[in-house]
């Protein structure tokens, strides 16, 4: 045909016009999401006439039972979108899938959701240790319990399964992050969905709040570095080293998921959309009193806290951390500290420097006579002195205005 009219002195443009007709008239393949028509329905299933075709397929019913839909609920007359499984089955005839033609097109809905960041609503199916099923069409979307919302972190697999399951049934917002027809993996995103949200309310808040001011939130996560408070919809961060005017070597000393706590808005960040907190400038500084209760010379007895390479950090009053430098605790200093003195050890020491606006107390452990040792350790209850833990002989924990009595 198409020499005949080449031959008969057609154009180049009827040639193009003519080849383009012949793919047009292709046949459809293994593979191909084509439209039919139904012709027939019982229970084994549905007949369906393609389009282009000049035969007619089968859908199994056990294709439709992947739906959960019944061969009752189609009709004679019906346009369906099928995929084509296998030209000829045993039986040579043509087999057609719904299922996986509705499929397909999930997956494009996913694809889609994926590349524009949108949010979708879906219903919570099912619940495991690792997180939420949710369906998404005819497909299985997973949410990472890492990514749902408001599963505190520490909890035992029990329990945070417990906590997921109750979520079965309920609608949520989610994104899709991940999409891997291949490997079938649909992944959802509770966190992110929120994500959006979440940094208006902050936007709004930050507007609102101002450095100074007093605020009630809920305790919304504990890290290593510090504690999360919601604010009302938006978080702020307490740093561990605002948590209190005493050493906190992690927040859970302190705090608990779900506390309600009154927080001072320390620092306010409009740029980088970041609350700063603090819970110990609600309290008394200790240091705005330490000259009232500490004179140098004075004996007081203190917990070491923690030992460094320049010597060792002591626990007084509560929020009181002095200093023992290396070359106050022995003649000649020692090149580690670690081996003369140890964290958790009770000692006598001596005030050698107060510097209440640095927040500063340094003591001395060397300038302690043995005979002072021995009159501090007498003049406490036989018990608490029992408890004592002397490094190269010294002594223990007092109140720190006993000196005189103990002198």
């Amino acid at each position: 045909m198409v020499e005949a009219t080449w031959a008969a002195g057609g154009s180049e443009m009827d040639f193009a016009a003519l080849l383009e007709a012949s793919f047009a008239e292709e046949m459809p393949e293994r593979g191909d999401i084509v439209t039919g028509t139904i012709v027939s329905v019982d229970n084994q299933g549905l007949i369906v006439s393609v389009d282009g075709m000049k035969r007619d397929g089968i859908v199994l019913r056990r294709d439709l039972e992947r739906m959960n839909v019944e061969p009752s609920q189609f009709h004679v007359g019906d346009e369906i979108d099928i995929m084509i499984l296998r030209m000829e089955d045993d039986e040579g005839n043509l087999l057609l899938s719904l299922s996986q033609a509705q499929q397909t097109e999930d997956w494009k809905r996913a694809e889609e959701l994926l590349n524009t960041e949108g949010v979708f609503e879906g219903v919570v199916g099912d619940a495991n240790r690792g997180g939420l099923i949710v369906p998404f069409g005819n497909l299985r979307g997973f949410v990472p319990a890492s990514h749902v919302l408001d599963l505190p972190r520490g909890l035992s697999e029990d329990d945070r399964k417990l906590r997921m399951t109750r979520m079965v049934g309920q609608t949520i917002s989610l994104r899709v992050i991940e999409v891997n027809r291949k490997r079938r993996r649909l992944v959802f995103s509770q966190r992110d969905a929120q994500r959006g949200n979440r940094e208006q309310r902050k936007e709004l808040l930050l507007d609102q709040l101002h450095e100074g001011e007093t605020r009630t939130g809920i305790v919304s996560g504990l890290r290593d570095f510090g504690a999360f408070v919601d604010l009302g919809g938006a978080d702020g961060l307490i740093h561990i080293s605002e948590l209190a005017w005493h050493r906190v070597n992690h927040p859970r000393e302190v705090l608990k998921v779900g506390d309600e706590v009154q927080v001072y808005i320390l620092r306010l960040d409009s740029e980088g959309k970041r609350i700063g907190l603090s819970l110990k400038r609600l309290q008394d500084n200790p240091w705005a009193s330490v000259e009232e209760n500490y004179h140098v010379g004075q004996l007081v007895e203190g917990t070491i806290s923690r030992v460094a390479q320049f010597g060792a950090f002591v626990s007084l009053d509560p929020g009181i951390e002095a200093l023992l430098h290396t070359s106050q605790i022995a003649d000649p200093p020692p090149e580690d500290p670690s081996l003369v003195v140890h964290e958790g050890q009770r000692l006598v020491m001596r005030v050698i420097s107060i510097e209440a606006d640095k927040q500063r107390l340094g003591l001395s452990l060397k300038e302690v006579t043995e005979e002072e040792k021995a009159r501090w350790q007498a003049s406490k209850p036989q018990s608490s002195a029992s408890e004592t833990n002397t490094p190269a002989d010294c002594v223990p924990k007092t109140d720190a205005h006993s000196e005189a009595a103990a002198l």
